[in-house]
């Protein structure tokens, strides 16, 4: 299985849980790993056989824009069902940060596995 990656994606997000977050959004960064065999779209090059960066970007960032969570845990399940769920992901890595949540911290995050990797 091949690995399609988007890294670094900036979200903007309701996320916290003191009352004054639940008031303003936050910016989240999101590193994914996609498993996706791109045999046939290298092969054709067509996007339409493999995982679209922008469709899925786009996706996530109306995903943000839609909910409100207190756990970055939650936000991350809820993008990793999503992406499986809509894009048809069988394998996904999904590491999401939330800079600036502790003070001496330069972000906290979370990173999950799911589904199964096939070779």
């Amino acid at each position: 299985m091949d690995t399609v990656l988007i890294e670094g994606l900036a979200l903007e997000a309701v996320i916290g849980v003191y009352a004054w977050e639940q008031q303003i959004h936050q910016r989240l960064l999101l590193d994914l790993e996609l498993g996706c065999d791109i045999t046939r779209a290298a092969r054709d090059d067509e996007l339409a056989a493999t995982l679209d960066y922008a469709a899925i970007s786009k996706r996530l960032g109306s995903f943000c824009r839609e909910h409100r969570f207190e756990l970055a845990e939650t936000y991350a399940e809820r993008m990793a069902t999503l992406l499986q769920q809509e894009f048809g992901v069988a394998w996904l890595r999904l590491t999401l940060r939330k800079p600036g949540a502790v003070a001496d911290a330069a972000f906290v995050g979370v990173r999950i596995e799911r589904g199964r990797r096939e070779q």
